[in-house]
């Protein structure tokens, strides 16, 4: 007498019902997309020598403005291998070579507050539908891509698509903190509240050209100087603000 096992028979045998084929093949699914949702390949360390910030933000002065308005600056956004990308010009996305300088700032991003759907129905944010029609992502990187063959396709302008309209996109496609409203100003906000100093030295480059700028200005003309570079100040942030929040459509993000 010839004995089939059960196992064998739901392998080979072409009459098996379909029905327990497809519970067998969804559990599989679900299986193998619980684990792209819940596994995170480990990072190395923050290595600032070789400008290597995995899942960081990272900020750094930029020549002239800077130095009229130090809260002003560049931001890019790091990779898992710390390679850093950023939007400098238009139609394109510098990867691993941040483009005015070393990062001086940067602030480290915990993936596990990325939402990573595999399917409609496994978003852990409570903007499933916003989230996917933004657009998705399974993987930290795999979300940077996205963000950077989109910003290809766009024209850099200092005050209305920037670098950090490039990481506000990355932000919100990886719905950071359960959020799709990242933009400009919740960027500069979460790098100035947040951010660290990668070394003395980086204060120093960051705030020295600007403190000259003010002493020079007031021992030249006096304190007009001051008033003007003021007035300066506020409109760039008022610019910013309004755009931001009154006409959407005029920013970026």
């Amino acid at each position: 007498m010839v004995i089939v096992h059960h196992q064998e028979l739901h392998r080979s045998d072409p009459y098996v019902p379909i029905m327990d084929r497809k519970q067998g093949y969804d559990i599989e699914l679900t299986s193998s997309t619980s684990k792209v949702e819940h596994e995170l390949w480990p990072l190395d360390g923050i290595d600032s020598k070789n400008s290597k910030f995995p899942c960081c933000l990272v900020w750094t002065p930029l020549p002239v403005v800077s130095w009229l308005a130090p809260f002003i600056g560049h931001v890019g956004i790091c990779r898992e291998d710390g390679a850093v990308l950023d939007f400098s010009v238009s139609n394109f996305v510098n990867v691993d070579g941040f483009a005015f300088g070393a990062a001086a700032r940067y602030v480290q991003l915990d993936r596990e507050k990325c939402c990573f759907p595999p399917n409609m129905s496994g978003h852990t944010c409570k903007q499933g539908y916003q989230h996917s029609d933004y657009g998705t992502a399974i993987t930290w990187d795999d979300a940077l891509r996205s963000s950077a063959r989109n910003f290809e396709h766009k024209s850099y302008n200092l005050f209305t698509c920037n670098s950090h309209s490039f990481v506000a996109n990355c932000l919100n496609r990886l719905c950071y903190d359960g959020s799709m409203d990242w933009n400009m100003i919740t960027v500069v906000a979460l790098v100035i509240i947040k951010g660290h100093w990668v070394n003395n030295m980086s204060i120093i480059r960051s705030f020295l050209p600007s403190a000259v700028v003010l002493c020079l200005g007031l021992v030249s003309v006096g304190w007009p100087f001051l008033v003007g570079l003021f007035s300066f100040s506020i409109l760039l942030m008022g610019w910013f603000l309004l755009g931001t929040y009154c006409f959407k459509t005029l920013l970026e993000r």
